[in-house]
C-alpha cells in the first residue's frame, strides 16, 4: 500500500470526526501518533508479541533439541574428494534434504535413500557445492552412507542463453523431488558471489532447477551421470520479493543488510506445482525502513503491548537491525516445465523481527498444512534472545496460501543453545513427515560447525523424533536415532 497516502487519509477522517462531534484541539490531544497503522498486507506474520514469549517457553523440554553424547559424533566416512590441488581431503557436510515425493515423504530410488548436501572443503570457505549421498533402504548406520560426488561439472553451468548460470560461484540449498515419470529433479539456489571467481560481487541468489540423471553400474553403486533442462527459475521481481538491485542501492554488504533468495522447498497441491522459499518482502509486501517501526500488524499482542514495545525498539541498540529486518517466506507457482508461472504473496513475514528465516519446509498432514522455518537468536532484534539461540519456527494452516497461525501458540518447535565450538553443536532442522497415522516425525540436521576442527567436520547429526498433532508440537523424549536416519 501507499503509506503516505494511507497517513493523509487517516489524517482527514480523525480531522473530520473531531469536527463532527465538537472536539477540535482536545480530540487531536488525545492522538498519540498520528503514523501509526494496521496494515497486514494479506500475509500471515510472525510477532514481536508471540517472539517475546520465547526465552520463557524455551526452558521447557517440549522445545530442547535433545543432547548428543559428543563421542558419537561421526564425521561421514564418505565424504571425501580432492580439493583444487588434487589432494583427497574429507568434507564438511551441512544442509542436506532427503529425495522426495510430492507429499514430502521419502522416495526410494532403486532400493536406495537418496540425499542431496552441501559439501566443501573445510579450508576453503567459497567451496560449496551438492553432492549426492545414497544408503541401501534399511540401513540407518552412518558408515552405510555412500558417496555418489557432485551433482555439477564445473562447466556445466555455461548453459546458453540462462541470464544467470554462468555466474554462478557456489551452490546453495534446495530441494529434490522424484517426478511422477520416475525423474529426478532438483531445485537450489544458484549463488554469485566475488568477481574474481566470475561471480556479481554481490549476495545475487537465483532459484534455479535440473534434472539429475542417476545411473546404477552395479548393485551396490548409484552413480551421478549428468544434468539435463538446467536453467534459472526467478531471482525476485521487487515489488513482493526484494531482488539483489535494491540490496545494492541500499548500499549492499556496507549497509548491514542481508538479501535472501534461497532454499526453494517443493510441494505440490490439488495438480499444481510450487515453490516455497526464504526471501525478503518487496516495496508492495511491507518492505524494510523506518516506517515499519508504526506498523502495529508486525507487532502483536494489543494496543498497549504495540506502543511500549516500539519505544523500546526505537530506543534499543537494535534499532538499526529491525529497520532493515524483513524476512519472509516467499511461495510462486511453477509451470510443468518447471519455469515461473505466477508469484504470489509471502506465506509469512518477520518484519522488524530478523531478515533471515531459512531453510522453508512445508507439507500436509491431517488435512492441515505445516510450514517450518530455521533462524538464529544471532540476527533478531528480541530482547532477552540471546547469539547463542538456534530455532526452528511452525505455523499451521488450513491450505497452503495461508492464513498460517503459530505452532504451541507462540510458533516456536525446537531451540538450542550450544557453543558453537562445541561439536554437537547442530542446525539446519529439517522435519520429514511419513505415510503412516504416526504423530511422530523424524527431525534431520548437521552438526559441528564447518572449519572450526582440524578433526571434526560438519555430518549429519543424530536424527530425532517430533510428535506432532494438530497445532501442539513437542519433542519426544529418549528419541534420539543414527546420524543422518531419515525414517524410523
Amino acid at each position: 500500500m501507499n503509506i503516505s497516502k494511507y497517513l493523509k487519509q487517516a489524517t482527514a477522517v480523525t480531522f473530520a470526526t473531531a469536527l463532527l462531534v465538537g472536539g477540535g484541539a482536545q480530540t487531536f490531544a488525545k492522538e498519540k501518533n498520528s503514523t501509526d497503522y494496521n496494515e497486514d498486507y494479506g500475509i500471515s506474520h510472525i510477532t514481536r508479541y508471540d517472539m517475546h514469549k520465547f526465552p520463557e517457553l524455551q526452558k521447557s523440554e517440549q522445545f530442547k533439541v535433545p543432547s548428543f553424547d559428543v563421542s558419537s559424533i561421526k564425521n561421514i566416512p564418505s565424504a571425501k574428494d580432492y580439493d583444487k590441488n588434487g589432494n583427497l581431503i574429507d568434507l564438511d557436510v551441512w544442509d542436506s534434504w532427503p529425495l522426495q515425493n510430492a507429499d514430502g515423504t521419502v522416495a526410494t530410488y532403486k532400493g536406495y535413500n537418496i540425499v542431496f548436501a552441501l559439501a566443501g572443503d573445510p579450508k576453503d570457505g567459497n567451496d560449496t557445492h551438492i553432492y549426492v549421498f545414497y544408503q541401501k533402504v534399511g540401513e540407518t548406520s552412518l558408515n552405510s552412507w555412500k558417496n555418489a560426488g557432485r551433482v555439477f561439472k564445473d562447466n556445466d553451468k555455461f548453459v546458453p542463453n540462462d541470464p544467470h548460470l554462468k555466474y554462478q560461484t557456489q551452490e546453495w540449498s534446495g530441494s529434490t523431488t522424484l517426478t511422477k515419470d520416475g525423474k529426478i529433479r532438483l531445485f537450489y539456489t544458484n549463488f554469485s558471489g566475488a568477481p574474481e571467481d566470475g561471480g556479481t560481487g554481490y549476495s545475487k541468489q537465483t532459484l534455479t532447477t535440473a534434472q539429475v540423471n542417476l545411473t546404477q553400474p552395479d548393485h551396490n553403486t548409484i552413480k551421478v551421470d549428468g544434468v539435463e533442462d538446467y536453467k534459472s527459475i526467478f531471482d525476485g521481481d521487487g515489488k513482493i520479493y526484494q531482488n539483489v538491485q535494491q540490496f545494492i542501492d541500499e548500499g549492499g554488504f556496507a549497509s548491514g543488510d542481508n538479501h535472501t533468495l534461497r532454499d526453494p522447498h517443493y510441494v505440490e497441491d490439488n495438480g499444481h506445482k510450487y515453490l516455497v522459499f526464504e526471501a525478503n518482502t518487496g516495496t508492495e509486501t511491507g518492505y524494510q525502513g523506518e516506517d515499519q517501526f508504526n506498523n502495529s500488524a508486525f507487532y502483536g499482542g494489543n494496543k498497549k503491548f504495540f506502543e511500549s514495545e516500539r519505544n523500546f525498539l526505537v530506543q534499543s541498540p537494535k534499532k538499526y537491525d529491525a529497520t532493515i529486518a524483513n524476512g519472509a517466506l516467499g511461495i510462486i507457482e511453477i509451470n510443468d516445465d518447471y519455469t515461473l508461472k505466477k508469484v504470489l504473496k509471502p506465506l509469512i513475514t518477520s518484519n522488524t523481527i530478523t531478515d533471515e528465516i531459512e531453510r522453508a519446509n512445508v507439507f500436509k498432514k491431517d488435512g492441515k498444512w505445516y510450514l517450518f522455518t530455521d533462524s538464529r537468536g544471532a540476527k533478531m532484534t528480541i530482547d532477552g534472545i540471546g547469539t547463542k539461540d538456534i530455532y526452528m519456527l511452525g505455523f499451521v494452516s488450513k491450505s497452503l496460501t495461508g492464513n498460517y497461525k503459530p505452532l504451541n501458540k507462540s510458533g516456536l518447535v525446537l531451540h538450542m543453545d550450544l557453543d558453537p565450538y562445541d561439536i554437537t553443536f547442530n542446525y539446519s532442522h529439517f522435519v520429514i513427515p511419513n505415510n503412516s497415522k504416526d504423530n511422530n516425525l523424524v527431525v534431520t540436521s548437521y552438526a559441528t560447525n564447518k572449519g572450526y576442527f582440524n578433526d571434526h567436520h560438519s555430518t549429519f547429526a543424530p536424527s530425532f523424533l517430533l510428535n506432532l498433532k494438530g497445532s501442539k508440537t513437542s519433542v519426544v523424549k529418549d528419541s534420539v536415532l543414527e546420524q543422518g536416519q531419515l525414517t524410523r
